[in-house]
């Protein structure tokens, strides 16, 4: 499948920062999302938590995350946000999407939005 990018706009669970707004690569490989970390205290946006990742490459990181609120193709979802490398792509991952009811269309490399959510 070939890539699929996504406008995403993030903004703080609380507080009236935001918001920040950018393309986000679709990676169904990953769980979480993640953004440049400067992006995400430029609206406010501070880490919670710490929690370690695998990467592609099988080697293990450690990410600071947050949660915030994710609008992508008209929906709202609450999800995890990691605080990425600064020279990081956006990415938003799986648990975004599948809380959004969106789905990836591998023929058209296009994403749907679903007609109601799975329960």
């Amino acid at each position: 499948m070939g890539f699929v990018n996504v406008p995403v706009t993030v903004k703080p669970l609380v507080g009236q920062g935001g918001p920040f707004e950018a393309t986000f690569l679709v990676d169904t490989g990953a769980l979480d999302s993640m953004a440049p970390a400067s992006a995400l205290r430029n609206i406010g946006i501070e880490p919670e938590g710490v929690n370690t990742y695998e990467l592609a490459d099988g080697s293990l990181r450690e990410y600071a995350f947050a949660f915030a609120r994710l609008e992508v193709l008209g929906a709202t979802v609450v999800s995890r946000i990691l605080f990425g490398p600064e020279e990081a792509t956006p990415l938003l991952g799986v648990l975004a999407l599948e809380a959004a009811g969106i789905t990836i269309d591998p023929a058209s490399h296009r994403l749907h939005k679903m007609p109601a959510l799975r329960l």
